[in-house]
């Protein structure tokens, strides 16, 4: 064999090898060339520097350097290396800027000095904890969604920004007060003030008894006593005339004379309309349809599978338009359609939107919908916090009150804010937030506010545009989609499942047959439990046996009419708990079903640990679902609510037993609604259901596009209640939006930091004020003449026979005096309230003075508090000032 030629290989290292690594791009890609070198790159700077070792970075900064180390925090490190701590190294503050310079006046001829001014900087370096214009740089990305308290909120919208000159006008204004003179009766800032001197009226007699001596011991107060009849006082020569000046007729039957009054009141002339340069709320038609819509629009942000109806379009066309509207409709109209769409809208405009609503349900609920219908939603929540990067953010209108305050960067980018169930301002507690934020928002935020429909809608959309200078566009709706017919159910067993008398059908007629036929049902088993028991029966609401019976028999009733599923309101958290434990013998879904919600649930559970699937309540509730019924209030865990919410929305709850935050909104209609009672707590005291409150709850019956009409129903546990109450409660018109602006320690000490913005601001600009401040000039005026007036009187003559004038225009006094304390404690008291309704048949005296009935038609009030009750009494109308 031939010996090989070993081959001598050339040394590793890299410059010596016959090859060159060429890197080609920024792809990774290398080619090789028949050429010694070092590696070489087709970049105009070479390869890119390698990251140092990892462990020797560690050890240089941790072992070698110690003064890395930071100084609190750290004991250990601290004690260690022998360091001493420095606490004033916390105490180093950023240097503010300058937002104002000194500018040389000089001389235009000679350039002498002739002073200084002090003058704004454009250019200055602007931060949010110096500036609240939109133009300050961000601040760091840890605090863009929820901002810093130290930051200042951006500038108000509607406002105008203050200058030095006026800072330093209002600083001068405010140091001079006058700490000695006349501080107790005329306020800062006022020309008058309130004389609290006492007036100087001649001594009653002695020896004789005084008006409010004679009624100390007169108890007014009201209470729970049984009810007396009230009685209209006896019609006088100087009898007073009625304010409203209506004419009345003669009526045939109850029926015609309440439940019909509208055609014997003649409706009060309207207040004349502004000028349209200061008309800001502005009506929209929506009785003509909206036929070019589609060629307005003929790219729409967002498509439905249905067909908008005509207030829908009427919104989205102003939406396209960035206005600002006020959609005031009828529950289960869809409002949610206009909130769907500006959300679409943001979400094509690259541009954010935040949907407030007034409780954590709600919000759960809009997420779930928003978040399988455009994906990029968020939810903000004090406990809960999703998705915060989205351009939709759902939270309570406390968050963005926050957020506002703090000078959060998502105000930035923001284009829409939706206000969900604006009427919930009338909320004593909560309703300031709402102005607070529609004070405090920005310029460029357009405003979409839904409501339920509300008297003074126009009223609070011109506050509004007042308020940011920008027109309100209010779009109402005619009726409600689906019609509802409410019920008497006196039925307590199944051989009375049948009783259930019409009260008020689809058209909005008021059958009083089924009153008295739903009375006299009543009757009948109370004389019967007489002669079986001889005993009356009591006609409070019994105990959980009794109930048990009343939900049996009416859910036996549903069932067998297909008018399942049925929301029951109870207004109290521990009877909802009871009545839905009663039920034991009830079941009301199929063996499909049951294995449906049993997969549903073990899905859902599975989140829990292994203890907490063992809770009572947890599983006390699983063994309800799987027989149909659920419970929905506070009390329940907040997976639990949210279980309940997504099976009643699939129908597999067919009874839900919730309170009354169940009907704020949520979107979860059903076929029944059922009332376990018409009286609740309002915090202070047991009253009736207000009429917005009734009709807020009694709008989840009825499902659009599946049920003809809705059904409400009226549990008469007890005794039937008074036509008069049921008829004011179902047929009343619903509360006014209402100002509850107050100041609170937060609003006080947010706007204290900021120079610009002042409490007083506030207060000017709330809802409360905008009355008297749209007639502040009018009432100037006719304080103005009244004060000329009272001036060019002469000093009356109290000599001769006129001695006794003073002494008598005491007496007169306090006799007013008295008269009005009376009315107002009647009014106040439970029995003049009830005496006082419209629709009660009274005992009066006619001209004769002999006894007749009548009937209350209309109650008011004048400006001296007197209340005035107008009644017909065979042939004439009765007027009279004393209610009892």
């Amino acid at each position: 064999m031939m010996e090989t030629e070993r081959l001598v290989l050339p040394p590793l290292d890299p410059l010596n090898l016959p090859l060159r690594a060429l890197e080609v791009g920024c792809t990774g890609r290398w080619e090789l060339l028949n050429v010694p070198g070092p590696p070489e790159s087709t970049l105009p700077h070479g390869l890119p520097p390698c990251a140092p070792d990892l462990c020797q970075e560690a050890e240089q900064l941790f072992l070698s350097s110690p003064a890395w180390l930071p100084l609190h925090g750290v004991e250990h490190s601290a004690r260690k290396w022998q360091r001493k701590t420095d606490p004033w190294s916390l105490l180093a503050a950023v240097e503010t800027p300058v937002p104002s310079d000194l500018q040389a006046q000089r001389h235009p001829t000679t350039g002498h000095i002739l002073g200084y001014k002090e003058v704004l900087l454009e250019n200055t370096n602007l931060s949010a904890t110096t500036s609240l214009s939109l133009r300050r740089p961000p601040g760091p990305a840890s605090q863009s969604l929820w901002g810093n308290p130290t930051q200042y909120p951006f500038w108000p919208g509607g406002m105008d920004e203050p200058s030095i000159t006026d800072l330093h006008t209002r600083e001068e204004a405010e140091e001079e007060i006058d700490f000695e003179k006349d501080l107790l009766t005329v306020p800062p800032g006022f020309k008058k003030g309130v004389d609290f001197a006492p007036k100087d009226h001649p001594a009653p007699v002695p020896g004789l008894l005084s008006l409010s001596r004679l009624l100390e011991p007169l108890d007014l107060s009201g209470g729970d006593e049984d009810e007396g009849e009230a009685a209209g006082g006896p019609r006088g020569d100087n009898a007073s005339p009625s304010p409203s000046g209506t004419p009345l007729v003669r009526a045939s039957s109850l029926e015609d004379l309440v439940l019909k009054e509208a055609a014997t009141v003649v409706s009060t002339p309207e207040p004349p309309k502004p000028p349209p340069q200061e008309q800001w709320a502005v009506p929209v038609d929506v009785t003509s349809p909206v036929g070019d819509f589609y060629r307005l629009i003929p790219q729409p942000a967002f498509q439905w599978a249905f067909e908008p109806d005509v207030f829908q379009k009427q919104a989205i066309l102003h939406l396209e338009q960035h206005d600002s509207v006020f959609v005031a409709a009828h529950t289960s109209a869809g409002k949610t359609v206009v909130a769907e769409y500006a959300i679409a809208l943001a979400q094509k405009h690259m541009t954010r939107t935040i949907y407030t609503s007034p409780i954590k349900a709600l919000s759960n609920q809009k997420f779930r919908d928003f978040r399988n219908t455009f994906g990029d939603v968020g939810l903000l929540t004090g406990d809960v916090q999703l998705h915060p990067e989205a351009s939709c953010l759902i939270m309570t209108t406390e968050i963005l009150r926050s957020m506002l305050y703090s000078g959060s960067d998502v105000i930035r980018d923001l284009e829409w804010v939706i206000f969900d169930e604006v009427h919930y301002i009338n909320d004593a507690e909560r309703g300031v937030v709402w102005e607070e934020v529609l004070i405090m928002l920005p310029e460029h935020v357009s405003i979409i506010l839904l409501s339920a429909t509300v008297p003074n809608a126009l009223e609070f959309a011109d506050w509004i545009g007042r308020l940011k200078r920008r027109q309100i566009y209010v779009i109402s709706t005619v009726a409600r989609p689906v019609p509802l017919e409410h019920y008497l159910f006196t039925g307590n067993s199944p051989k009375t499942q049948g009783e259930l008398f019409l009260l008020l059908d689809s058209r909005g007629a008021f059958h009083t047959q089924g009153y008295y036929a739903a009375v006299e049902a009543k009757k009948e088993r109370m004389s019967k439990h007489a002669q079986t028991f001889g005993a009356k029966q009591p006609t409070h609401q019994g105990g959980p046996a009794q109930d048990r019976g009343v939900y049996l028999s009416l859910l036996a009733s549903l069932r067998t009419r297909a008018q399942l599923p049925v929301v029951v309101f109870t207004f109290s958290r521990g009877r909802c708990d009871e009545q839905a434990s009663g039920l034991t013998s009830l079941d009301l879904t199929t063996s499909s079903e049951k294995s449906e919600i049993h997969l549903f649930l073990q899905r859902c559970l599975a989140r829990l640990r292994g203890s907490d699937r063992q809770l009572p309540q947890v599983l006390h509730m699983s063994e309800l679902l799987r027989r149909g019924l659920g419970v929905h209030h506070s009390g329940i865990l907040p997976i639990l609510k949210e279980i309940v919410e997504m099976l009643f929305s699939r129908g597999l709850v067919k009874v839900l037993f919730a309170t009354e935050t169940f009907a704020m909104g949520v979107n979860m209609p059903a076929r029944t609604v059922v009332f376990d009672s018409m009286r609740k707590h309002d915090g202070s005291t047991f009253r009736d259901l207000l009429p917005g409150e009734y009709v807020q709850m009694a709008g989840r019956a009825g499902r659009r596009g599946l049920d003809p009409t809705g059904t409400v129903i009226l549990l008469c546990k007890g005794r039937v209640p008074e036509m008069a109450d049921l008829h004011r409660m179902m047929m009343g018109k619903p509360s006014q939006l209402q100002s509850q602006f107050r100041l609170t320690y937060t609003m006080i000490l947010n706007l204290l930091r900021v120079d610009a913005l002042r409490v007083e601001d506030m207060m000017k600009r709330s809802f409360s004020e905008f009355p008297s401040r749209k007639d502040s000039k009018a009432h100037e005026q006719a304080l103005a003449d009244l004060t000329k007036r009272l001036g060019a009187l002469e000093e009356p003559d109290v000599t001769g026979q006129l001695a006794d004038l003073p002494e008598y225009y005491s007496w007169a006094e306090e006799l007013t005096e008295t008269q009005n304390m009376i009315q107002r404690r009647i009014m106040e008291s439970v029995n003049g309230l009830k005496s006082l309704s419209v629709g009660r048949v009274v005992v009066v005296k006619n001209e004769e003075h002999h006894n007749a009935l009548g009937v209350i038609l209309q109650v008011s009030s004048n400006s001296t508090s007197r209340v005035f009750t107008t009644l017909v009494l065979c042939d004439k109308p009765v007027v009279s000032d004393n209610p009892r």
